[in-house]
């Protein structure tokens, strides 16, 4: 449903008047502090990440025992693995996207977009199911009789 311009102007009045009211709430509603956190989760990712390919660098390089190497190793797989888990679900988590721009060139709050035309969905091709399985079972009716 579409916001006529009276409603966007309202909209946009009182976001405004939220951020002068309270700056860190509207930073929250905007995302900027989840965006923050993941992006230190990536870094800290991928730090660990070459902390652990290290590991492995230093258990291919140095003369240790076999035991010894094995764990080296090991060990240095396993902290590469955290790390790049880490840093992967810190880029997929929810809290990165960017806030909306709008046409006056301001950001807005992501939860806010008023005003975006609906996109029509798609037409199906075809009937729907029901109507389908309803014109099948009167075929089959008639040829029966």
């Amino acid at each position: 449903m579409e916001l006529s311009e009276e409603e966007l102007r309202m909209l946009e009045q009182m976001e405004r008047a939220l951020v002068e009211e309270d700056p860190k709430l509207a930073s929250t509603l905007r995302g900027t502090s989840f965006q923050r956190a993941a992006r230190r989760r990536m870094i800290l990712g991928g730090a660990i990440l070459l902390v652990g390919i290290g590991l492995l660098i230093v258990a291919v390089l140095l003369d240790l025992t076999a035991v010894l190497q094995t764990i080296t190793g090991v060990l240095g797989f396993v902290v590469m693995l955290a790390g790049a888990i880490l840093a992967l679900t810190s880029a997929r988590s929810p809290g990165r996207a960017t806030p909306k721009v709008r046409a006056s060139g301001r950001t807005g709050f992501g939860v806010v977009d008023g005003g975006r035309p609906h996109r029509p969905s798609r037409q199906r091709s075809g009937s729907p199911f029901m109507e389908r399985m309803e014109e099948r079972w009167r075929r089959r009716r008639e040829r029966g009789l």
